[in-house]
Formats: C-alpha cells, sequence, structure tokens
C-alpha cells in the first residue's frame, strides 16, 4: 500500500511532517558528531537491532506463557469455587435432614432403635457422614451408630458410645465435642467444629442440631463427617483430571487432597503450579478449599525455534561484542596515544630545561621552547642549522667545535659539560649541558639529545657559598675557644678549628671525653654497631645545647662544654662541641668562696661575742647550782647530818648541771667551727630546734618570747644545715634587737617562727621559714639597702649579716624577702622570710653549692 497522499489531496507542509523534522534533525546531528564518535555509534548500531529483535522475540513468548497462565488461573478458580458450591449444598441439605430428625427425637415420634435405624440408611445413602450420635443434655450418649469406614480406621473402638484407644486422640474428640455442644446450646443453632482426627488417622468434623423441647435444651444430635469422604465424592471426575483439589486447615496444613501426597508434593517444589483457596462454608474456622493446577505448556521455552533464534542472536551478539571491543580498544590506543603525544608536548613546552635534538651530522632537528626563550632565537632559526649555531659566542668557536666533536663521538662526560652560550641580544649566560643517545623503535641510533639548563644564577650562589665559608672558616678559627664536629656513628672528627688543634693536636679523643662518652676504637670502627640507629635526627638537630663544666687532670684546666647534634654537610648525624678555657673564673670563683666562707665564720664569731654576756649569764645558773650543791654537800658532812640517799640525790642534780653547761659550751662551738659548706639530708624541724636553743640565751636576756610553729610530714632537705641556722640565728637576734632597742611594751615583745609548705610560680613547691616580730618596723628607704654589703643601721653593726643570709639563701636555689606590717597606716612590725624550693632540696645529687 503506497505511503503517498491521494493526487486529489492538497499537498502536505513540511511543517506538518514531524517525522522529516525528526529525520533531519538527527542527520544534522550525526553530522555534527566526531569521526571517531560516527565510527562508534555505526559499530552499536547492528549490536542494537540485534538487541531489539531478541527482546522482540522474548517479549512474544513471555506474552504468550502469561496468557496461558490466566486461562489455567481462571479455570483453577472455575473449579475450586464449583466444588466449594456443591459440597456446601450437599452439607446443608444434610444439616436440613439432622433439624427434621430432631424435631422428631424431641416430639418422641421416634425412640432409641428407630433413630439408629434411620442413621443405618443415612450412611448408606450418605456416604460423607461416618456416624451419628445423639447426646443428652448432659452430653450423655443415649445412642450412637458408627459406619464401618470409622471401625475401619479406629480398630479399637470400645463400647460402642467409647473414645479411640488412643489417649491424645481421645482428649482431642473430647474437648471439640465439648466446645461445639457449648456452642450449640447457647446459640440454639446447628454449629460446625474444626477437623480433628480419629486415633491419628481418620480426619473428620463434626455437626451438632440442638434438641429443644418446649424452649428447653434437651441434647443434641452429632454428625461427623468425613473429610477424604467429601472430596471423594463430591469433586466431579472431570474437576479432578484437571487439578487438584485439596482441603486446608486453618495453619494451611493440607488435610485431604485428590491427588496422591507424593504428586502434590512433587507440583509444590515446581514454579509452575497455579492455585486459588475459597473458604470451606459452613464450616469456616480456617478451613479453606484449595484448587492446584500446572501449566501443560511449560516446556514452551523449550521450544526448538525459541532456542535457535536465541541461539542466533546470542551468536551475532558475541560477534558484535567483539567488533565493539576491537573498536573500542583501537580508539583507546588512539587516545591514549594522543594523550601521551599531547602530554609530552605539553611538559616539554613547559619545563625550564632546554631540549636541543641533532642527527648524526650534527643539524639540528628539534628544539623546545624554553631552549628558544633561553637563547632568544625562534625555531625557524636554529632547525635545520649546521655548526657553527648562531647561539655560539665567536670568541670560542674553536672551544665548541671540539665539545661538538666530542658529543658527536659519544665521549661526552655524565657529568655534563659547562658552556657559554650567546643570546640574540648578544648577553651571555652559563649553561650545563648533558647528552644521551636518541634510540628509535628498531634500536638504532638516530641522532643525540642535548639538554641545556641555565647555571648562572646557581653557580653566583655557589661562589657566594664559597665566600661564605671561608668567612666561616676564618671566624672560627679566630675563636679562642676550641669548636670540634665529631660524626655520631663513627667517631671520626669532621671539623677542628685552631685553637682546639693547639690544645688538642686534632685527636678526636679529647671530643669524646669533653663530651662525656669514650671514643670509639680505630680498629674496631669498621665492625662496630651505629650506636644512634633508630634515634630521631629531626629531634636531636631541634635540641638545645647541653651545658656542662668539664675538668681535664692532664691539663690542669676548667672548661665550660656546649654540645648539641646537627645534620653535618653529607647527611650524617654529626655533634658539635664549644670548648672554652674558664679556668682562671673556676679559681675566681673558688677565691671569692672561700673569702664568703671566712666572712661566715667572722660573722658567726662576732655573734657569738655579741651573745658573750647572755651566754655567761646562762653558763652562771648551772655553775652556781654546782657550787651550792658542793658547799651544802659538804657543810652537812662536816656536821655529821649527811645521809646516803641526800648525797645520791645531790650528786645527780650536780651532774644534770654540769651535762647543762657542757650542752651549751659544745652547741656553741657546733656552731662557730670553721667547715666547709656541706649539703646533706636535714629536717626543718631540728633545724629550727637548734637554732631556738642558741638564740632563747639572747631571748631571755633582752625579755622577748618567741612562739615557733613547724608543719608536720614537712620533707627531708638537701641542705647545709649550719649554714641554714646561721639565718634562722641572725633573722631571730636581729629580731629581738629591734624590739629591745624600741623599749617595745611587754604586749609587743613578742617573736613568731613559723615553717610552712608554700607554692609559687617562681620556684613551685617551697618550704617557707618566716621570723615575725612585733617591733617599730624598717623604714622603707631601707628596705631597698638591706642586703647590700657593709650597710647597717646599728652603729656598731658590720653590715654583712644580711647580705650573707641572702648569699646563703641563694646558693640553695632560694629567695628571701623582707616586709612591714601594717595595722591601717601605722606599722605594726616585720616579717623576714625566706623560701628553699622542694625539688632543689630533694636532689641528693646536686653539686656542692657555692656562696656567691
Amino acid at each position: 500500500m503506497s505511503s503517498r497522499p491521494p493526487e486529489s489531496a492538497p499537498p502536505v507542509a513540511p511543517s506538518t511532517r514531524p517525522g522529516l523534522r525528526l529525520l533531519r534533525r538527527l542527520a544534522a546531528r550525526w553530522r555534527r558528531l566526531s569521526p571517531s564518535r560516527q565510527d562508534r555509534l555505526a559499530t552499536l548500531a547492528p549490536l542494537l537491532s540485534v538487541m531489539l529483535f531478541l527482546a522482540a522475540i522474548i517479549t512474544a513468548f513471555w506474552y504468550l506463557r502469561n496468557e496461558e497462565i490466566e486461562r489455567e488461573l481462571e479455570s483453577v478458580k472455575r473449579d475450586a469455587e464449583l466444588v466449594q458450591q456443591q459440597i456446601r449444598l450437599r452439607l446443608i441439605e444434610n444439616q436440613e435432614q439432622l433439624v427434621r430428625m430432631a424435631r422428631e427425637v424431641v416430639t418422641r415420634a421416634v425412640d432409641r432403635d428407630e433413630l439408629l435405624a434411620q442413621a443405618e440408611r443415612i450412611e448408606r445413602e450418605r456416604p460423607e457422614i461416618v456416624s451419628l450420635t445423639w447426646l443428652g443434655v448432659h452430653r450423655q450418649v443415649i445412642a450412637r451408630h458408627v459406619s464401618p469406614d470409622l471401625v475401619a480406621a479406629m480398630p479399637r473402638l470400645g463400647m460402642p458410645g467409647g473414645d479411640p484407644g488412643d489417649p491424645v486422640s481421645a482428649e482431642l474428640r473430647q474437648r471439640v465435642t465439648l466446645e461445639t455442644f457449648r456452642d450449640s446450646r447457647e446459640l440454639r443453632l446447628p454449629v460446625y467444629s474444626p477437623p480433628f482426627r480419629h486415633a491419628n488417622r481418620l480426619l473428620v468434623f463434626q455437626v451438632q442440631v440442638p434438641l429443644i423441647d418446649h424452649g428447653n435444651f434437651a441434647g443434641t444430635l452429632v454428625a461427623e463427617y468425613s473429610v477424604e469422604a467429601l472430596l471423594r465424592h463430591f469433586v466431579p471426575p472431570e474437576v479432578s483430571q484437571r487439578h487438584v483439589i485439596s482441603m486446608l486447615d486453618g495453619d494451611d496444613q493440607v488435610m485431604a487432597s485428590t491427588a496422591g501426597a507424593a504428586a502434590l508434593e512433587r507440583g509444590r517444589h515446581k514454579d509452575t503450579l497455579l492455585t486459588w483457596s475459597v473458604p470451606f462454608a459452613p464450616v469456616h474456622h480456617g478451613v479453606t478449599l484449595r484448587g492446584e493446577g500446572f501449566r501443560t505448556s511449560a516446556g514452551l521455552i523449550g521450544n526448538t525455534l525459541f532456542w535457535m533464534v536465541l541461539a542466533l542472536s546470542a551468536l551475532t551478539l558475541w560477534m558484535l561484542l567483539g567488533t565493539w571491543r576491537h573498536m573500542r580498544r583501537r580508539l583507546q590506543i588512539q587516545g591514549a596515544l594522543v594523550q601521551e603525544t599531547n602530554f609530552r608536548r605539553a611538559m616539554e613546552n613547559s619545563m625550564l630545561t632546554g631540549m636541543r635534538a641533532m642527527d648524526l651530522d650534527g643539524r639540528i632537528t628539534y628544539v623546545n621552547p624554553a631552549f628558544c626563550a633561553m637563547t632568544g632565537f625562534s625555531e625557524a632559526d636554529l632547525i635545520g642549522r649546521m655548526p657553527p649555531y648562531p647561539h655560539w659566542p665567536p670568541e670560542r668557536m674553536e672551544e665548541n667545535h671540539r665539545l661538538l666533536q666530542q658529543e658527536l663521538a659519544g665521549r661526552s662526560p655524565a657529568g655534563g659539560i659547562e658552556v657559554k652560550v650567546q643570546r640574540r641580544d648578544g648577553t651571555r649566560f652559563d649553561a650545563r649541558m648533558y647528552v644521551s643517545p636518541l634510540i628509535d623503535s628498531r634500536g638504532q641510533q638516530t641522532g643525540w639529545m642535548t639538554s641545556m639548563t641555565n647555571i648562572t644564577e646557581a653557580k653566583r650562589i655557589r661562589d657566594q657559598l664559597t665566600a661564605s665559608h671561608e668567612r666561616f672558616t676564618t671566624v672560627l678559627e679566630g675563636l679562642d675557644a676550641a669548636v670540634s664536629v665529631m660524626s655520631a656513628q663513627t667517631g671520626e672528627l669532621l671539623f677542628a678549628n685552631r685553637t682546639y688543634r693547639l690544645w688538642f693536636g686534632g685527636e678526636a679523643r679529647w671530643h669524646a671525653q669533653l663530651a662525656g662518652r669514650p671514643p670509639s676504637g680505630d680498629d674496631e670502627q669498621g665492625d662496630a654497631v651505629d650506636a644512634m640507629a633508630g634515634v630521631p635526627t629531626a629531634e636531636l638537630d631541634e635540641a638545645g645545647a647541653d651545658a656542662r663544666e668539664v675538668h681535664v687532670e692532664a691539663m690542669q684546666k676548667w672548661f665550660d662544654v656546649r654540645a648539641r647534634y646537627l645534620q653535618w654537610t653529607d647527611g650524617r648525624l654529626a655533634q658539635m662541641l664549644i670548648a672554652t678555657d674558664v679556668t682562671a673564673r673556676r679559681q675566681m670563683e673558688e677565691e671569692t668562696a672561700r673569702q664568703i666562707e671566712r666572712a661566715q665564720e667572722t660573722s658567726r664569731l662576732v655573734t657569738m661575742g655579741e651573745m658573750a654576756s647572755s651566754v655567761a649569764h646562762e653558763l652562771n645558773q648551772p655553775l652556781a647550782a654546782i657550787t651550792n650543791y658542793c658547799n651544802g654537800m659538804l657543810s652537812r658532812l662536816r656536821a655529821g647530818n649527811l645521809r646516803e640517799e641526800d648525797l645520791a640525790m645531790a650528786l645527780e642534780k650536780t651532774s644534770k648541771q654540769a651535762q647543762r653547761a657542757g650542752q651549751i659550751i659544745h652547741r656553741i662551738r657546733q656552731f662557730v667551727k670553721r667547715s666547709e659548706p656541706q649539703r646533706q639530708p636535714a629536717r626543718a624541724a631540728e633545724i629550727v630546734e637548734d637554732a631556738l636553743e642558741l638564740a632563747t640565751i639572747e631571748l631571755k636576756r633582752r625579755n622577748v618570747a618567741i612562739q615557733s610553729y613547724v608543719a608536720q610530714r614537712l620533707p627531708v632537705l638537701q641542705v647545709d644545715p649550719i649554714l641554714i641556722e646561721q639565718v634562722l640565728l641572725n633573722l631571730l637576734k636581729n629580731a629581738a634587737e629591734a624590739i629591745d632597742n624600741a623599749q617595745m611594751p611587754p604586749k609587743r615583745r613578742t617573736i613568731e617562727l613559723r615553717v610552712v609548705p608554700r607554692h609559687t610560680a617562681e620556684l613551685g613547691g617551697v618550704i617557707e621559714f618566716s621570723v615575725t616580730d612585733a617591733g617599730p618596723g624598717i623604714r622603707e628607704e631601707v628596705i631597698g639597702r638591706l642586703y647590700e654589703a657593709f650597710f647597717s643601721t646599728k652603729s656598731d653593726g658590720m653590715g654583712i649579716g644580711l647580705s650573707l643570709c641572702r648569699s646563703i639563701i641563694e646558693s640553695h636555689q632560694g629567695r628571701m624577702k623582707a616586709e612591714n606590717l601594717y595595722n591601717g597606716d601605722s606599722i605594726c612590725g616585720c616579717r623576714f622570710s625566706f623560701m628553699l624550693p622542694v625539688a632543689a632540696a630533694g636532689d641528693s645529687t646536686s653539686k656542692t653549692p657555692e656562696v656567691h
């Protein structure tokens, strides 16, 4: 049939032809595509057509298969509803007959024998009923007829009204019968029971018709139906031939079926099973009738034509896929080649190194933009040129010719050649050129590739570094300190200045001795294991210098040594050491310490001289007591009335007074005895007790009271106890003198001594000793000069007491201060305090302090 319009029809405008417009758009879009994309789409077109054909075949088969399933399902639905209708009509008909029999029983129209005769006739006419029972009002069995089928299913029936021998079945039957009986009595209507088994063999269900006598419940007529018999007698043969009809309980378990159990089980495992379920009325209780059908044309997909079409389509698809993969691989290789070419061109154009290619005769065949930018010549000026090249300086023509011949002969050094290059504008720069052969894909050399780098700036920096190194070496050589660098791995001395060589002769063992580690033996360095392996080099480089003072016995000199780790020029870890001769300073410090020690001793002697009268008064008391005891004993001895007990008592008291005098003399001798400053473990309570023992003499003489408090569980101090005791005694004596000279009233003639722990931001944990008096205080202009040497507010003072006290405390890394106490605007006393740090106090390994 022609697609052109009739001749009588008017011509169609182009705008009314959407198909043509679509084709034109597709054609225009096709022309705009790149050739590679056109090739790719042309390759995919056959593949898409085969896939569309295969999809059409599969869709047709799928449609036919779904049509067949729908028809079969409709047939199953129709047969299941037909069987359900027939069984329902049969049950209703039986129920009506049972209602008539119940009416006759209630009206006494029939007795028990006539009822059994009717039951036997009903059993013959209606094979689905397997038993008929008359139950009284108390559910007692009045009459019962059982069919031979039920007797065969229950071989161990007892009396005619008994239950099966299986206890489980009997209990189930009794429970179902009781529940159905109660429902019938309450509803006064026929009631169907759920299905149950007799002795686990025959599956039945009951219908109980109530007996109503003048409105009163008189019992029930119970008919039991065989589920299997219902399906066997009321499923039409043509239905059972087409489909399987099954009866299911409330748990969807098959109770009976028109097919064998094995056949039904095999059918359930097939994917072609079709089912339709309808309620089993009037029984209900979840009982359903299910029709099951199987597709008769399940092998339609196994059709030979289908598989041939499928195989041909798969073969065509496989061939097209192979062609498509081949084209895609070609396109990928082509794209990779283009990408690699572009990448190499971009890399050559963007790199700062100049690239020049020559053939075997020396003709320039390629230059990159960097080479042109370096020389100022364009590609047209350079490509195809033979020597001499335009970038050669005129005065170096002969040298450049020689280098070119060496380059063409393949004898260029691996480290490159340093040359002078002339730009187009006449300026020149230093360059380094590296030469490598050009090899083609067949392994044959076609020329030489030369790379050129501008080293003018690098050469300038190198010259500056060389000059800087020379200046630095000159400075190190002129130092009065010994500077040396030793490898941390091998123990090799890498650098030593003039002073080090003058003092130690350039031997590495002196560096190791000053650094505090033994040097490695020369014969063992080759086999020695790197002791610094695994050490974080960066952290060692960032660590600060380690300062220490070392005494060299062989030279009888003291050196201030500062060492730190650094990274040597070749990347190795090295140790730099600077040793400065501090022998003169050490001797001066030792002399100063001796002078201060003599001043401390003099201060103690002066203190005892000032306390001489008090000490004499303190000693006079025990001596006077000894004299009195002796004179009294002599008088009583001459009088002849001295008893032995009185003599022993007097001698004991005399001994105590003598011991007291001896303790006073021993304590004074220990205080003024000359000794070297020495730190040792000491307790604050013992230092305070010894200081108070000496200070009490002076305090009593000046009529000044003292109160002391020492905190519990203070840490053990690492101090010189005599020096700290001297500081306390000096502060207590000064406080007593200030109170006595100011003639303070009795209420203010007191001194408080406290020793407590503290924590400061500067020293951390400290122990604070404070002496507080209620005297007149100190003038503000005097507080700033208290610790100056030879400054004193006393007319007869030497001015060295508080200066020595401060030096002693600072030699123990402590701090000392003085302050006035105020009551409003008036001064009410003064407090001197000093603090000893706990950390320094507890460090038993610290050196002996030097007093400055």
